[in-house]
Formats: C-alpha cells, structure tokens, sequence
C-alpha cells in the first residue's frame, strides 16, 4: 500500500481519498519485531487521505489480531487490536513546523511515496501493551517459579518480610540477657 504524494494532493477533505484492504504484515512483524510478537492474522486497514496546505493527512482504522508473550510467564496471548490513526505528510522539513508535538508528522523521502503498510507495521508495535497477562495469570493463578527462584506479588513480598522481622521464639529470652546488667 503505497501511493504517490503527488497523486493524494489531489484530494481535499471533502472528496477524499478512501481505501479499506487487508494486509498481510506477519512475516514483516515477524522480521522486525520477533521478540515481541509470535504471530499476526490479517489487519483490516480503512481510511482516507486528502491535501490540506500542501500537506498529505491520512486518517487509518486498523483492525488486527495477534499472538504476543505474556510479560510474566511468556506463554502466548491473543491481543485483537482496535484503534485509529491520524499521520501527516509534509513535503519539507520546513513544513514540519506547522505541527504541534503530539502530532504524527513525516517528511517524505526522495522517493515521493507514503508507505501505509510500514506506517501499519509501525502502529500495531506501538499498540502493544507493556503488561500483557495470560487469562489464567489475570485471575490470579500460580505465579511462575524455579529452582531457588519465585515470582511473588508485592502483597506477598511485604508478608514474608515480616516474618523476617519476628524473633524466632527459641531466641526471644536472648532480648532480656542485657536488661539485668544495665540495672546494676
């Protein structure tokens, strides 16, 4: 899904250019980004672009699922993506400027073309959460563990430090031994 920047300055925003494809991203996902994703369906890109000042703004739905480790166990977990897009285009550095921080903004290479299904390999990455839980770690299941090794919730951590904190009570009357010297 490439097009010409020239080609979408033809369009305004109201008879703009629309397109609805599925891609195929998995094996370029898969390429980039092995470690943070296991497999991908179809993604289901829709949209428009249109020229507003010389620029290109191109408005995408993205719809998609896909396999990801869990953060915890690294067990795979389904993750369906839902969400919109909103990039502009410039021809220059120079129009760079018109934007403001939190807006997505690219200065287009020498070849002239938007690339839409980079921008949507781009944004499913973006898309996944830091914190990803099996269903079986949301509700709370046995917590991974090893030889010599737990992961425990911080609920637990807090409780077996105080147990640490209590005497062990074969030792508790050693507490008294200095009581009777100091009272003399």
């Amino acid at each position: 899904m490439k097009w010409y920047f020239r080609d979408l300055q033809k369009y305004s925003d109201t008879d703009p250019f629309t397109f609805n494809e599925k891609l195929q991203i998995k094996a370029e996902l898969l390429d980039r980004y092995a470690d943070e994703v296991i497999d991908a369906s179809d993604f289901n890109v829709e949209g428009t672009a249109f020229a507003d000042r010389g620029d290109v703004i191109v408005d995408t739905h993205i719809v998609g699922k896909l396999v990801v480790p869990s953060s915890r166990s690294l067990v795979p977990v389904d993750l369906p993506l839902d969400f919109t897009v909103e990039e502009f285009y410039v021809p220059s550095k120079a129009a760079e400027s018109r934007y403001g921080k939190d807006d997505v903004v690219f200065v287009l290479g020498e070849d002239d073309t938007v690339d839409m299904q980079r921008a949507v390999v781009d944004n499913v990455i973006l898309h996944i959460p830091m914190h990803i839980l099996s269903p079986e770690e949301m509700a709370g299941k046995q917590l991974p563990s090893g030889q010599d090794w737990d992961v425990m919730t911080v609920d637990d951590y807090r409780q077996q430090k105080a147990e640490l904190k209590t005497v062990d009570p074969r030792l508790a009357e050693l507490k008294n031994f200095f009581k009777n010297r100091d009272s003399k």
